[in-house]
């Protein structure tokens, strides 16, 4: 009697653990400066909410510093642009997107500054663009240059982060910058815009987009989190898509994605509106997480080895991208 009386205490130990472990789930979300409707989701706690784990979020400077950060195992998801993404799967990470958090379009440019007398591309040849390497807007400097003929060799080309960026700027240490808000807004005001990525994605059919990336074996064992995720991602595009009118300079939803991507709020409704962020319905199309972001990644792994960014190009690039959550958030 006293062995079975044993063995219950001993199940009931071990059961209550598992619950202790389960209610203290936890997960570490890697975030960057990018001005989008998701920060307003992180200001409400809605995440921690709906399913019960701590989340922590982690605000790197650059892409390239959360592919390091999943590679090191110190963040489980991560929002990355495609060129970053491209080159963490090229280099056997294993991770996998399963969210455009964006459309780039023409939320990333190249800002000349004024005085430069820069007034093509052409005209860059032995000035000094400061961009964060292994990003989408590095991606497309390269791009654009190639596309314009411009010998990349013959640009100085810098590798600085967002803050650095904006520094150096007001240092007047470059003459150039290809990035993205809030920094973006604080060139603008000194400078002009020479070329976007969506008239670069327009002149070379290759657009680049942010995305959501996560471990895949934290992905195996967290299926329900990461479709709750993916709802209050969803959820919150399509109120800003939907009541526009809504988030103004004073609302708490601007307010919000001023605080957490470090932006001015009177410019975030601006910075907002040159993105493009895709339905439900449309994550999961042939446009993006149906074939059409593995194809994005594909070309532009491709080039970055041209580039001499990355060392190999994988035959498929579809095995890192993953529509199973889009899919039964949309059920």
């Amino acid at each position: 009697m006293k062995k079975n009386l044993r063995v219950l205490a001993l199940a009931a130990s071990v059961f209550l653990m598992g619950n202790a472990v389960a209610e203290t789930k936890e997960v570490v979300i890697a975030y960057q400066d990018m001005v989008v409707p998701w920060r307003y989701a992180q200001e409400t706690q809605n995440l921690e909410q709906k399913t019960g784990y701590k989340v922590t979020f982690r605000k790197l400077a650059s892409g390239a510093d959360v592919i390091r950060a999943l590679a090191s195992g110190s963040v489980q998801i991560g929002e990355a642009g495609s060129a970053p993404i491209a080159s963490g799967l090229s280099q056997g990470l294993n991770i996998q997107l399963f969210w455009i958090l964006d459309n780039i379009n023409d939320a990333e440019a190249l800002v000349v500054r004024n005085g430069s007398n820069v007034k093509s591309l052409a005209d860059l040849n032995g000035k000094r663009i400061a961009v964060p390497f292994v990003s989408t807007s590095h991606f497309h400097t390269l791009l654009a240059l190639e596309h314009a003929k411009v010998d990349a060799r013959n640009v100085k080309i810098i590798n600085l982060r967002p803050p650095e960026i904006a520094a150096a700027w007001e240092r007047g240490d470059i003459d150039a910058t290809f990035i993205w808000d809030p920094v973006l807004a604080k060139v603008k005001k000194t400078g002009k815009t020479l070329i976007s990525s969506g008239e670069i994605a327009k002149q070379t059919g290759t657009a680049t987009f942010d995305g959501i990336v996560v471990n895949k074996d934290f992905a195996k064992q967290n299926d329900t989190f990461l479709t709750e995720l993916v709802k209050l991602l969803a959820a919150t595009d399509a109120d800003y898509r939907n009541n526009k009118a809504n988030w103004k300079v004073d609302s708490a939803q601007i307010k919000a994605v001023a605080k957490w991507a470090g932006a001015d709020a009177a410019e975030v409704p601006a910075s907002l509106a040159l993105y493009e962020f895709p339905t439900l319905q449309q994550q999961a199309s042939a446009q993006w997480l149906g074939g059409g972001a593995a194809k994005s990644l594909a070309a532009t792994a491709a080039f970055l080895k041209t580039q001499g960014t990355i060392q190999t190009v994988l035959p498929d690039y579809s095995v890192g991208v993953n529509a199973t959550w889009v899919r039964k958030a949309a059920q």
